[in-house]
């Protein structure tokens, strides 16, 4: 019999041996010695020894690449930790209640500046927009300088009526337009973030679309010019009705409203008109052709004053006893740097910097009022424009010499609007007296508080962080402050608590010199004469004129809430747009600092030094 050999040899059995159990004893351990005796392959040795213990290999194969052990554990293991976190993180804010957080108010600034802008709707003249916002005003004036026979305008309808009056004065009506033009060339951003950037471009174009009618805006060259539409003297006992004799409501006007024009020696209305187009074309730049036009027109308008040499007020031009005009030399400075600005054209940087314009200009004079920017005296305005140009452009030669001497002058009349100096007094509530203690004194703030806001932000947009006033240096927040407190006196931080814009806080006032407001509108039509019981009422004016700044206390802050006394209660253009810009230029500062636009007042302005040449072009041999 033969069977296998589990060792791997053959075993031959023989069923009939008889050997003894010793013997087959004997023999099986012969053959456990030699199955020994020879080497077992790895298969045999795990028959016989069972699975071997493996060692834990250091590597991973990935496939693509091979990773140590340890870090796979470790990266699967903050992959798995990070996507727990993840879904934790957001179980939380889809379970947490969602608060929705509401825009901050409005500061006062930004609430006082929708009202300020709203007087200027109050006081249109012509054929006004369905949607004017003032529903106690109509059209008006609609007849103004039509049927002239002979005159070099068309018509005159349109504009702005000055004051409580229903003359349109176009020497601080352009003033009122450049200075609305100013402020949103610096502040559009502002007025953007307000909701007010459409209304007040509006209010400037009703503004320049007027100042065309006054001139023949298309010729090159012109002889006359309008100055005033309406007449308002009663000095002489005459009882011809006029603006000023008459208490009526301006839609109401029947009378024949006289046109004032001059054909020479009006050079310091003319160029406050060249500059009021000529900032316009800049607000205006996205229309081109409107810009266009407003361009030439300023041209030609500043060209007529230069050439036909005098004060529109001289003589015996009723202008003189309403806005007089001290000299024209400002305003050739102040047209002229708006117009480079508006064109580019270096000829009229040339004519502005000559030191001898700046001298009849009163640039080294000093005097009381010097650094006092009104409607009259361009100066202070002119001089901060022309800084602006040497902060930011920097032109060198040959403009650096007087450039300089302006931004140091600007310099100067900053100092003098701190309170650490003497030349200004103030009142016990803190009103800087720019106009010596004079009626009417917070149009002069307003102005100055505008200007010492926007040479702080010129300051701030240059990385200087202030000014030296002598010895001392002063941070641009010094400025700031000052334009702070003026402002908020007007709107009522002062010893009376009263605001003095109308319709802003809860005391304000109720007398408003002003016609249209003082008259209600029911239907009845009030002669010359029969509106003046409304004048001389002890009564509340029946329709408010939101966004009124009056003309403001006296130097002891003493206020008298009557309508019949203008110095305490009657308005202007020119004191609202002067507020207008300081408003805008001190809103929204709890969001951000006033940051002005350097760079679209520059944007029709060439390179002022020669263009470098183009590289050489490449060698090959």
């Amino acid at each position: 019999m033969y069977g296998r050999d589990p060792w791997g040899g053959p075993l031959e059995i023989n069923a009939t041996d008889s050997a003894t159990d010793d013997d087959r004893s004997r023999n099986l351990n012969d053959v456990d010695r030699a199955a020994l005796s020879r080497p077992l392959d790895e298969t045999q040795q795990s028959w016989l020894l069972g699975p071997t213990e493996q060692k834990k290999k250091k590597y991973v194969d990935l496939g693509c690449i091979i990773v140590s052990r340890k870090i796979f554990v470790w990266t699967v293991g903050i992959v798995v930790a990070a996507a727990l976190l993840a879904g934790f993180i957001t179980l939380i804010v889809k379970t947490v209640p969602r608060h929705h957080h509401k825009n901050p108010a409005p500061d006062n600034y930004t609430i006082a500046l929708h009202k300020a802008l709203k007087f200027f709707n109050a006081q249109k003249s012509g054929k006004l927009p369905r949607h004017n916002n003032v529903s106690w005003r109509g059209s008006s004036g609609l007849q103004d300088g039509k049927g002239d026979s002979g005159s070099f305008y068309k018509d005159l309808v349109g504009g702005y009526y000055d004051a409580g009056d229903t003359i349109k004065f176009n020497f601080p009506m352009a003033y009122a337009m450049t200075m609305l033009s100013w402020s949103v060339i610096e502040y559009s951003a502002k007025y953007e973030a307000a909701g007010e950037l459409a209304h007040v471009r509006e209010l400037i174009k009703w503004g320049t679309d007027y100042f065309l009618k006054t001139f023949n805006s298309t010729a090159d060259s012109i002889d006359d010019l309008v100055s005033q539409v309406g007449a308002g003297n009663t000095d002489d006992g005459s009882t011809d009705p006029n603006d000023h004799y008459c208490w009526m409501r301006p839609e109401d006007m029947d009378y024949k409203r006289p046109v004032t024009t001059c054909n020479g020696g009006c050079s310091d209305l003319a160029a406050e008109m060249a500059a009021a187009l000529a900032s316009a074309s800049i607000v205006f730049k996205d229309n081109r052709e409107y810009s266009k036009k407003l361009v030439h027109g300023a041209k030609t308008v500043y060209q007529f004053g230069r050439t036909r040499r005098g004060r529109y007020s001289a003589g015996t031009a009723e202008s003189a006893k309403f806005y007089n005009s001290s000299m024209y030399w400002d305003e050739f400075i102040w047209g002229g740097a708006w117009l480079y600005y508006a064109t580019g054209n270096v000829t009229y940087l040339d004519l502005i910097t000559k030191p001898t314009m700046a001298k009849h200009a009163g640039a080294f004079w000093g005097g009381p009022y010097y650094g006092v920017f009104s409607w009259d005296n361009k100066l202070a305005g002119a001089q901060l424009l022309l800084s602006r140009l040497r902060l930011f452009l920097s032109p060198g030669y040959p403009y650096e010499e007087i450039l300089r001497t302006f931004h140091n002058q600007t310099s100067i009349v900053m100092c003098s609007y701190l309170p650490y100096f003497n030349k200004f007094n103030r009142t016990r509530g803190g009103l800087i007296e720019l106009n010596h203690g004079d009626p009417q004194p917070l149009q002069y703030a307003a102005n100055a508080a505008f200007l010492a806001t926007l040479y702080s932000d010129y300051l701030d947009a240059a990385d200087t962080p202030g000014w030296y006033c002598g010895p001392n240096f002063y941070s641009t927040s010094v400025l700031r402050d000052f334009s702070r407190s003026q402002i908020d006196y007007i709107l009522g931080k002062n010893p009376r608590k009263m605001s003095y814009l109308v319709g802003f806080g809860p005391k304000y006032p109720k007398h408003v010199h002003h016609r249209g407001a003082s008259i209600p509108k029911n239907k009845v039509k009030y002669n010359c004469k029969g509106g003046w019981k409304w004048r001389d009422s002890k009564k509340p004016n029946p329709n408010t004129i939101e966004g009124a700044m009056v003309a403001g206390p006296d130097k002891r802050d003493g206020f008298r809430d009557v309508r019949t006394n203008y110095n305490y209660t009657e308005p202007t253009l020119a004191g609202n747009a002067g507020l207008v810009a300081a408003l805008v230029a001190l809103s929204g500062e709890e969001e951000a600092s006033g940051t002005i636009d350097k760079n679209t007042i520059f944007s029709a302005v060439p390179p002022l030094f020669p263009t470098p040449p183009p590289p050489p072009a490449p060698w090959r041999p």
